[in-house]
């Protein structure tokens, strides 16, 4: 627990660090923090705090198996952390968030609607896929995770059964569909499925990390759309909404029939390298490719509106990638490279050789996914980069943690979303 409480970073502590330096608030400029501006959801006029949680939050992320099935959603956790892996930034205690100082602004909880302390009428369970993310959403919002049990019989098949009424209820389903994709993504639907059966009132489909969204067109003949399919079987389970983070590309939203609430792991990222101290005339955002130039651009402009450059890359085939060259100056700078998901990890350690061929003093690696697919771990940890900068959408194995390796944690923003969705709130004013 030492190298944890070393290394730890306290979402609000650190931006509160990053307020006192200039240099460092210069990068929380444009809206950086987690939640933009004040919360606005609601008809009321004073301030309402949220009730108190259930349980207290955790304190870091530690590794659970991801592959493991349990009677009940309940999640064993560790008080040890992986002496080889940086694991930082917990979930914040939502009593805490009513007087937490993000740069110049007071996040207050303003107008939140007396709803929430009626919390019968909102059930959330998880899948086995991530529980250790579920329960720290259910902790951010001061509820239990619903009693749900998932086993498999012999032959492989799945066997959903909820252990409690959900008659007249919104019911959110947190389940990334991660590797094992076709695992998840089956869990999923039969989660669905007993959902509908149960007579739940609406069911939203909580996917932090949508698998099969990268086969989301045509580039050759005779190929398929997978990302429509799997939105098909989603909506054709009985969802009647989806909530995801960073899609890998926007029209993936238009493959579902239902609404879509798509939400980003940006600002979390941006919040924690505003703790950096990094001057803001040394930086540089930088795309590993020409697809992520937008997602890039939007990057920069939030960090200081920092210059841009975008690395040409000529693909020969899927997860096999060929870098040309550089467009734009890195020379002495610190290049934080901005990418959606990390699979195999040959375009962006690519990307940071030919950065360091270029000049530049130090690389980031900053995405939302870590897939962490062979030789990921090999690429990521041979010292091209300083710090290698993930989400928990996916959950981390232990034997893939490696020095350079930061998890933050997007709990409590799903665990805000979900409050918004619930109480018919808006969504896209968290980002602003």
């Amino acid at each position: 627990m030492a190298v944890a409480s070393m290394r730890a970073l306290h979402l609000g502590s650190s931006l509160g660090a990053a307020a006192a330096d200039p240099g460092a608030a210069s990068l929380a400029t444009g809206g950086s923090s987690v939640f933009g501006e004040s919360l606005r959801c609601g008809s009321a006029g004073g301030s309402v705090r949220l009730h108190t949680a259930l349980s207290q939050p955790k304190c870091v992320i530690t590794n659970s198996s991801t592959n493991s099935v349990s009677s009940t959603n309940s999640v064993s956790s560790t008080n040890s952390v992986s002496s080889n892996g940086r694991v930082v930034v917990p979930p914040q205690h939502q009593d805490n968030w009513n007087n937490m100082t993000f740069g110049s602004r007071t996040l207050t909880d303003l107008g939140v609607r007396d709803l929430r302390n009626d919390s019968t009428r909102l059930k959330i369970f998880s899948g086995t896929a991530n529980p250790q993310l579920s329960q720290e959403i259910a902790c951010y919002m001061g509820l239990d995770l619903g009693q749900i049990k998932i086993k498999r019989f012999a032959d492989g098949e799945i066997y959903v059964q909820l252990e409690e009424s959900v008659r007249g209820c919104d019911v959110f389903l947190v389940q990334p569909t991660c590797p094992p994709a076709n695992e998840n993504l089956m869990e999923l639907l039969i989660m669905i499925d007993a959902c509908r059966r149960a007579s739940a009132k609406t069911i939203t489909a909580v996917i932090p990390y949508f698998g099969y969204a990268r086969a989301d067109r045509k580039t050759q003949g005779r190929e398929s759309i997978a990302a429509k399919l799997a939105a098909n079987l989603i909506t054709e389970a009985g969802a009647n909404r989806v909530l995801t983070c960073d899609l890998h590309s926007g029209q993936s939203m238009g493959y579902f029939d239902i609404p879509v609430d798509h939400v980003y792991g940006q600002p979390v990222i941006l919040d924690y390298l505003a703790s950096k101290m990094i001057s803001s005339d040394d930086l540089v955002v930088v795309s590993p490719d020409v697809g992520g130039v937008a997602r890039a651009r939007a990057f920069a402009k939030k960090l200081s509106d920092a210059p841009l450059a975008i690395v040409d890359k000529r693909r020969q085939g899927h997860n096999i990638s060929e870098v040309m060259n550089l467009i734009g100056d890195v020379k002495g700078k610190v290049a934080i490279m901005v990418d959606d998901m990390i699979d195999t990890a040959g375009t962006i350690t690519n990307s940071a050789a030919l950065l360091h061929a270029e000049g530049a003093r130090e690389v980031y690696a900053c995405c939302t996914h870590g897939v962490f697919s062979p030789p990921a771990i090999e690429r990521l940890s041979g010292g091209l980069f300083q710090e290698v900068i993930i989400t928990n959408t996916i959950p981390v194995k232990e034997q893939n943690y490696f020095p350079q390796l930061t998890v933050l944690s997007v709990a409590n923003l799903l665990g805000e979303t979900i409050w918004r969705v619930h109480d018919d709130c808006s969504v896209s004013s968290i980002f602003r």
